[in-house]
């Protein structure tokens, strides 16, 4: 009984959700030419990024208030240091009054993959069929980063979330829902789905980029597991990218309690071996020769 107490009172400090957006529409995107001239920090949202900030926050606010029917909640945010991440949340911020928002920090670990100073369009273009050809996790852009790179990085901002989380250094009263939110990048976003959920590189390499201002939202199943597939469908995940066994798994998350096993996982296990012999098969036939 003390275990569960101990569990139950865990669980309440955990976050409800946490909520990954990727920045609005932005110049760059738009036109691949602007980082000839900008650097990639300085790319601005265009007019469209903006306006899909603004969407984003709306419906952000109507996730987490569960379309009103939820009053104790609060929000935390996390962003990434370049001007279009820093634009996106300027309006994202717009849905959510003073009161329920606890904190916000500047996360240089969240930026974009480096990809380089100015970028040279038909250099870039050359660089990044050669990425495709080469893996997009350990291709290292010349002057910049590999996805790997930035998985580095991704995993010790996590380790310093958790330690936000148990210090509690967001100052969140148990009594309201705890809702963080990190506007960042599309690769840093996937990077810390694959850090958070123990994906391989090969699943990595299998999944899409989030759209503008697009949502991930992992929320908290009744066990104590984030999962995506208490807020999203299977059709959203597969869209996403992931396979019928990597949704099979986040299902299994949304009911499983903190810190179980999920056996039939196999990139947990199996994908590393050929066969695995069953231990007490093993030990009823050393019996038996004796």
């Amino acid at each position: 009984m003390k275990q569960e107490g101990n569990q139950r009172q865990h669980q309440k400090a955990l976050p409800k959700r946490i909520i990954l957006v990727r920045h609005g529409e932005s110049q760059g995107n738009q036109d691949g030419s602007a980082y000839t001239t900008t650097p990639d920090h300085k790319i601005p949202l265009t007019q469209e990024g903006v306006a899909q900030a603004a969407r984003a926050g709306a419906e952000i606010r109507r996730v987490i208030s569960e379309d009103g029917r939820s009053h104790n909640w609060k929000v935390y945010f996390y962003v990434s240091p370049y001007d279009r991440a820093r634009s996106t949340l300027r309006e994202i911020g717009r849905s959510f009054p003073r009161n329920r928002i606890i904190g916000v920090r500047e996360e240089c670990r969240v930026r974009e993959q480096d990809f380089g100073n100015f970028q040279e369009e038909q250099r870039m273009k050359v660089i990044k069929e050669t990425r495709e050809k080469f893996g997009r996790f350990f291709y290292r852009f010349p002057e910049g980063e590999s996805a790997s790179d930035v998985y580095d990085r991704v995993s010790s901002f996590l380790e310093s979330l958790w330690r936000d989380i148990d210090m509690n250094r967001l100052h969140h009263d148990p009594s309201d829902d705890l809702n963080l939110i990190i506007v960042s990048h599309g690769l840093a976003l996937r990077v810390f789905l694959m850090k958070w959920f123990k994906w391989t590189v090969e699943q990595f390499e299998y999944l899409n980029n989030p759209g503008n201002c697009e949502l991930r939202v992992m929320q908290l199943g009744c066990g104590g597991e984030f999962s995506l597939a208490m807020h999203h469908s299977d059709d959203e995940m597969r869209e996403w990218g992931l396979s019928p066994e990597m949704i099979a798994d986040q299902k299994w998350r949304a009911n499983a309690m903190r810190g179980d096993w999920n056996e039939n996982c196999r990139w947990y296990l199996d994908e590393f071996f050929d066969k695995l012999e069953d231990l007490y098969e093993n030990e009823e036939k050393d019996h038996d020769d004796n």
